[in-house]
């Protein structure tokens, strides 16, 4: 705390002001968007809640207008207990296939079991098949509650599925018992109405506890005992089932994900409807409230930074303006006078820092004329310098030649020296040819083939119309020459290929060779640091190394330009030449870049 006090203690006036009127600022802001956000939550909490309350409870009422018809349906059938009479079954069967065909849309499969035990069923092929064990659980529970209709606990069936059944006993005129009929009902089509009306997930359990609609595993929300098929809720959670007041309460869903559940009132069956909320599902619609507080407290932090900033300008300004052109001083090439507006300390002070300025760029163009023109010299003295033991080497070539009456060899050699010391002694210009460069080229290969044997391949791959730009003298030719002595001379042998092209108004040259490569940690301080000199350079033609040649392009054409070098070791190098597109005009014109 003491090292903060001390930081803001040296800090100016107008950073004082500028932090000090940021901080209270943001934290009003702050402070005033908490407080809207957690009543706007508070508000969308409970309008969500109401319409759930709503839902549910409209949703209980269509399942207790569904289980009225249901209800109405068996009361007609139990007056039919001429069905049951003998000799009438076909027209049983026929009579609840039809009460099953105008009704699909609660009940599923209808039965009229005899008081003999002959069961007819609306779907009277599929029952001779595979049966209802179920029929005769059902049979005892119509004759429980005698002259009432009675409803068993959800079960699985073989005609219906997962099912409910409601039953009925049939009684003729004088009151005698005839038989039963049963409606077992569609929960899968119940549930598939009942669940658009809900907003996430709901559960239709009876007063034990049982859930009646079908169970999806796909459901985030509700606890599923593992390896159960078809899904069924964990004990516990079922527990908490039961236990839920009427209204809304909270419970803890899966992965004891806090959940909102909103429980009806039972029907005359004495189920409940549970509907079931995530808690993070009513900060979803906050989102765009929270991005409107947002994009208002950075509106408003812009503001404050212009306002703050339009203050300690106005406190400030001359000696910013000092400090930001002594901070400039890296750079005195481009640097502007200050204008002399005022006549006090500060007028003057203005006065003696341009005056200042004056002599220390006259200073820095003088340093920087001399610092060119030496540089200049060393590259001059560079590209003229012959290397005494490849002129040696050479002339003891020709002398061999001589002697072994080699004429055609001898004149070739001869005419090839003449013209590379030629090329090289040329002080017209510091700009060639493209062509001329190559044909130097030639002529130092043609050299060092006959001294070292045409194990030496040398070959060159670029479009004649490229020939005609300009490029620096003695560019190609160092980077040939490093490529001869440390790719292939340690290898006895092998192919130097030449190649370019244009590339967005670069003319890119490459020299690859098949030699030993070069090792990664050499690679990276070849361009940084001369590593031409030692006993390598004594057959040199020149001691030009490739730093040279990549400093005089940067300092001819700019940081842009210069080599690129890729190697790997036992595979090869390929050293990339990046210079600007010059033609013989552009040079006349003094154009390099």
């Amino acid at each position: 705390m003491r090292k903060l006090f001390h930081w803001y203690a040296s800090l100016g006036l107008a950073s004082k002001q500028f932090i000090y009127l940021f901080i209270v600022t943001l934290m009003l802001v702050q402070v005033l968007a908490w407080r809207n956000l957690h009543e706007a939550e508070s508000l969308l909490q409970n309008q969500v809640i109401r319409d759930a309350v709503l839902l549910v409870s409209r949703t209980n009422q269509y399942i207790d207008a569904s289980l009225d018809n249901v209800e109405n349906m068996l009361l007609l059938l139990s007056t039919r207990a001429d069905l049951l009479e003998e000799g009438n079954e076909e027209a049983a069967v026929e009579t609840l296939r039809k009460f099953a065909g105008i009704n699909n849309s609660i009940a599923r499969t209808l039965y009229m079991i005899r008081a003999d035990g002959q069961v007819f069923a609306s779907s009277q092929v599929v029952y001779d098949i595979i049966g209802n064990p179920k029929l005769n659980q059902l049979y005892e529970l119509a004759l429980i509650n005698y002259g009432a209709i009675n409803v068993s606990e959800p079960y699985d069936s073989p005609m219906s599925g997962r099912t409910l059944a409601y039953v009925l006993p049939i009684t003729d005129a004088g009151d005698k018992m005839k038989g039963v009929v049963v409606a077992e009902l569609n929960l899968d089509l119940l549930t598939e109405r009942i669940a658009p009306m809900i907003y996430q997930s709901y559960i239709l359990f009876t007063k034990e506890g049982s859930v009646i609609n079908r169970l999806d595993s796909r459901d985030k929300l509700l606890p599923f005992q593992a390896a159960s098929y078809p899904p069924k809720l964990e004990e516990g959670f079922r527990g908490q089932l039961v236990g839920l007041k009427v209204g809304v309460s909270g419970i803890e869903g899966d992965s004891l994900n806090p959940l909102v559940a909103v429980k009806s009132t039972k029907n005359r069956l004495g189920w409940s409807l549970a509907a079931f909320i995530e808690e993070d599902y009513f900060y979803q619609d906050l989102q765009k409230l929270n991005n409107n507080y947002r994009t208002a407290s950075i509106v408003w932090i812009i503001m404050l930074l212009i306002s703050a900033y339009l203050l300690s300008r106005s406190f400030t300004h001359p000696i910013r303006r000092f400090v930001e052109k002594m901070d400039r001083l890296n750079n005195f090439q481009v640097v502007a006078k200050l204008p002399v507006t005022r006549m006090d300390e500060i007028g003057r002070l203005t006065q003696s820092y341009n005056a200042m300025l004056e002599r220390i760029q006259s200073l820095l163009l003088k340093t920087k004329h001399a610092e060119e023109q030496k540089k200049e010299y060393e590259l001059k003295m560079l590209r003229s310098q012959i290397a005494p033991h490849f002129l040696y080497n050479t002339l003891a070539c020709i002398s061999s030649l001589a002697k072994q009456q080699r004429i055609d060899e001898l004149r070739d050699t001869i005419r090839s020296l003449v013209k590379l010391l030629s090329f090289s002694f040329d002080k017209q210009s510091e700009y060639v040819s493209l062509e001329e460069e190559l044909e130097g080229l030639r002529m130092y290969m043609h050299i060092q083939q006959v001294r070292y044997g045409e194990q030496y391949q040398f070959r060159i791959d670029i479009n004649p119309d490229l020939l005609q730009y300009r490029i620096l003298k003695l560019t190609l030719q160092p980077l040939v020459e490093n490529a001869l002595f440390h790719g292939l001379t340690p290898n006895h042998g092998g192919l130097i290929v030449v190649k370019g092209g244009l590339k967005k108004g670069i003319l890119r040259l490459y020299v690859r060779d098949n030699g030993i490569g070069i090792r990664r940690e050499k690679r990276r301080r070849l361009l940084l640091e001369n590593q031409d000199g030692g006993q390598g350079s004594m057959y040199r033609f020149t001691g030009i190394g490739l730093r040279n040649v990549h400093e005089r392009i940067r300092i001819h054409h700019g940081e842009a330009y210069g080599l690129r070098i890729g190697s790997a070791e036992g595979a090869g190098t390929v050293v990339r030449v990046d210079m600007p597109v010059l033609t013989e005009s552009d040079e006349r014109l003094g154009i390099w870049r």
